[in-house]
């Protein structure tokens, strides 16, 4: 696998340990389960920073986990939620030494309403992954 997928699906089974439901560029299911739901998205390597001697691409890629929950007491489920992607995170912020950081940012919280259904409490995580490659490709 190549260094770029390797931190995702580090990051991947890291989000897996805690309660919350954990997906892989999945869609959103038709019910949210009541621990929450997590969903990583690769998101983009964006333009690296590049080095010549030894040559090393240096990439601050943007992933993003979409954080859902649902129910009468959706506020402070995400709270929690949201509070456990960041210990999470914080256990190891190289995941094992394959990155060389790994820090999340504020999420931005949205209520969406479900017709029938309690309304939905969401937000996108940002992570950004701080991570060096001999080549873009590989």
């Amino acid at each position: 696998m190549t260094p770029r997928e390797t931190i995702l699906a580090a990051l991947h089974t890291r989000l897996s340990a805690l309660p919350a439901t954990v997906l892989r560029g999945d869609v959103l299911p038709e019910r949210v389960p009541a621990t929450g739901l997590l969903i990583l998205r690769d998101g983009e390597p964006g333009e690296p920073e590049v080095t010549l001697s030894p040559l090393a691409y240096h990439y601050q890629h943007r992933a993003e986990i979409e954080a859902v929950v649902q129910g009468a007491d959706r506020d402070a489920a995400f709270d929690t939620l949201t509070a456990s992607v960041g210990a999470a995170i914080a256990v190891d912020r190289t995941l094992g030494g394959l990155c060389d950081w790994v820090e999340a940012e504020a999420p931005r919280p949205v209520d969406l309403p479900v017709e029938g259904a309690a309304s939905l409490k969401a937000a996108v995580i940002p992570v950004v992954l701080h991570y060096s490659t001999a080549d873009p490709l590989a």
